[in-house]
C-alpha cells in the first residue's frame, strides 16, 4: 500500500526544489541610490622619512679608525661621527709642515744677511769712488792730473753704483722669493691640514643618528654612505604618484594613509610639496606630505599606502560602481538602459549627478 505513495512523493519534492532554485536564480540583484559622503582619491605608496633626512658620505678614501656615535644619539651640526685613517695623508701633512718650516723667511736669515753684507760693501765702495771722483774733478779744474785719470775715476764710480744697485736688487729678489715660498708652503700646509680634517666625518645638521652603515675597520669611499641622520622629532611622507595622476595633485590636499606598524588605523596628512622632476624609470613623481595626526612612534623608511583626496562631498547620491553599465548607463527594474551623469568615484561607489533619484530602483548588470 505504501509504494504508490512513495513513488508519488519523490517526484513532487524534486519539482518543488527545482522551482525554488529556478525562481531564486532568476531574480537579479537590485538597489536604490543612497545619499552618503563620497570622496575621489589618487592612490600613492611611499615611505616615512625624518625631516632633513640625509645619508652621510665621507669626502675621502680610507679605513674607519673610530666610530664616535651610536644609533639613537642626538648630534649637533659639526659633531664628529667617525674618524677615517689614511697613512699617506698623514705623511703628506707632515711633509707640508716640514716644508713650511724650512720656507719661513726667518729660517733663511743667513742668506739675506749675506746679501745685506754685499749691499753694505757695494755702498761703501760706491761712496769711496764718489769721493775720489769729486777730488779728481777738483784737481782737473786746477789743471792737475790727466784726462785719462778723470775718466777712469768716473768709470769706477759708475761701476760701483751699478754694483750697489745690483746688490740691492739681488736682496729684494731673494727676499721676495723667500716670502712667496713661505706663503706657498703655508698654504700647502693649510690645504693638507684641511684634507686631514676631512678624515673626521662630521654631521651637517642637528638631528638623530638613525643608522650606522659601516663598522670599524671597514674601507670607505666618497661613493658609499656611512650613516643616516635626520630630524629627531619631525617626520614627513615621501609618496610616489603615477604620472597619469600627478596633474590632479595640489598642495594642501588631504592624505589618508595607513602603516604596517599600525594596522587598522588611518592617519591624516596634507600635501606640502610636489617635486617637478619625474623618475623616468618608474614613471612617477615624488610628492611630500606632512602629518596632521601623527602616530605615537615613527621611524625612517617605514612603508605606507595612502589615498590623496582630490575631491569630496558630504552628501552625494551614490550607487555601487558595479551597477554602472559602461561609463554612463544603468539598468532599471524594467530591464531598460537609462543614461546617467556621474560625478565623483571611489573604489566602491560612484556619484550620480543626473538621471536618477533616490527612489529609483536599478538592477545589477550581469557581466
Amino acid at each position: 500500500m505504501m509504494r504508490p505513495c512513495c513513488k508519488f512523493q519523490i517526484p513532487s519534492l524534486q519539482l518543488l526544489l527545482l522551482f525554488l532554485l529556478a525562481s531564486c536564480g532568476g531574480k537579479p540583484e537590485s538597489t536604490t541610490p543612497t545619499v552618503e559622503p563620497i570622496s575621489e582619491a589618487v592612490y600613492a605608496s611611499g615611505l616615512v622619512k625624518s625631516k632633513n633626512q640625509y645619508q652621510v658620505f665621507p669626502t675621502v678614501n680610507g679605513i674607519i679608525q673610530q666610530i664616535l656615535v651610536t644609533e639613537g644619539d642626538v648630534v649637533q651640526k659639526g659633531d664628529a661621527l667617525m674618524k677615517v685613517k689614511n697613512e699617506a695623508a698623514r705623511l703628506s701633512t707632515e711633509n707640508a709642515r716640514i716644508a713650511a718650516e724650512y720656507a719661513r723667511v726667518s729660517a733663511n736669515a743667513e742668506k739675506l744677511s749675506e746679501l745685506q753684507a754685499a749691499i753694505d760693501l757695494a755702498r761703501s765702495k760706491m761712496r769711496n769712488d764718489s769721493l775720489l771722483l769729486v777730488r779728481r774733478r777738483n784737481l782737473w779744474a786746477r789743471q792737475i792730473g790727466t784726462r785719462v785719470e778723470l775718466e777712469q775715476m768716473e768709470l769706477n764710480y759708475k761701476n760701483a753704483l751699478t754694483a750697489y744697485k745690483s746688490a740691492v736688487l739681488r736682496y729684494q729678489d731673494l727676499k721676495g722669493q723667500l716670502e712667496l715660498a713661505a706663503r706657498q708652503a703655508q698654504k700647502n700646509l693649510q690645504i693638507s691640514q684641511t684634507m686631514t680634517n676631512d678624515y673626521t666625518v662630521k654631521s651637517e645638521t642637528d638631528g638623530k643618528v638613525y643608522s650606522i652603515l659601516k663598522e670599524q675597520g671597514e674601507m670607505v669611499s666618497p661613493q658609499s654612505p656611512v650613516a643616516l641622520i635626520g630630524d629627531a622629532n619631525e617626520f614627513i611622507l615621501e609618496l610616489q604618484v603615477d604620472e597619469y595622476d600627478i596633474a590632479r595633485i595640489r598642495p594642501g590636499q588631504k592624505v589618508l594613509l595607513n602603516l604596517d606598524s599600525y594596522k587598522g588605523q588611518v592617519f591624516e596628512a596634507r600635501v606640502t610639496k610636489i617635486n617637478p622632476a619625474m623618475n623616468e624609470r618608474t614613471r612617477s613623481f615624488t610628492v611630500e606630505a606632512g602629518f596632521v595626526t601623527t602616530p605615537p612612534a615613527l621611524y625612517p623608511n617605514l612603508t605606507t599606502e595612502a589615498n590623496i583626496v582630490i575631491r569630496a562631498k558630504e552628501e552625494a547620491l551614490t550607487i555601487p560602481r558595479d551597477y554602472l553599465l559602461g561609463d554612463d548607463f544603468v539598468l532599471t527594474e524594467e530591464d531598460k538602459k537609462r543614461k546617467v551623469q556621474t560625478g565623483l568615484k571611489d573604489y566602491q561607489k560612484v556619484e550620480i549627478v543626473g538621471g536618477l533619484t533616490k527612489d529609483d530602483v536599478i538592477v545589477k548588470p550581469t557581466r
